[in-house]
């Protein structure tokens, strides 16, 4: 389905409009994980290992975008506060396999839940049909930019 000819025309690029809306999101994302005293890259780790099973400190930087020695000061920050765990590798003792804990978990989870607040406010004038729509279709973006 196409656009109608006078929206095509005045909107915006997608490039344009996403830079504004991320930059709001971030900004917003930001403040709710300083007041829980969570750097955006922490979070980063902490999401991606909620549903998956331990990762070796290489296969976490490539899964979250991160240079590998840039990701041990996230990991340093996050052991000692007992949000996850690395252990030796079984395989090469020379590698940590890292490990989401109990704590780990229950800030995420808290996290998340501001996170989705702060989004249901933010979709709060667009339609229940439109909002579904775009989540989805955001879904399919994403999923397609991821390989």
């Amino acid at each position: 389905m196409s656009e109608p000819a006078d929206f095509a025309a005045r909107r915006e690029d997608v490039g344009a409009q996403l830079h504004r809306v991320l930059r709001r999101i971030l900004a917003a994302e930001t403040a709710l994980l300083d007041a829980r005293d969570v750097e955006m890259w922490d979070y980063a780790v902490l999401a991606a290992l909620r549903d998956g099973p331990a990762q070796k400190q290489a296969q976490l930087a490539a899964a979250i975008g991160r240079d590998r020695t840039r990701l041990i000061a996230s990991l340093d920050r996050l052991a000692g506060r007992g949000l996850v765990e690395r252990d030796p590798d079984p395989d090469d003792r020379r590698n940590r396999i890292v490990t989401l804990t109990p704590a780990g978990r229950e800030l995420l989870d808290a996290c998340r839940g501001d996170i989705r607040a702060m989004e249901a406010e933010l979709l709060a004038d667009v339609p229940e049909a439109d909002r579904a729509a775009f989540l989805r279709a955001l879904d399919r973006l994403a999923e397609r930019a991821s390989t």
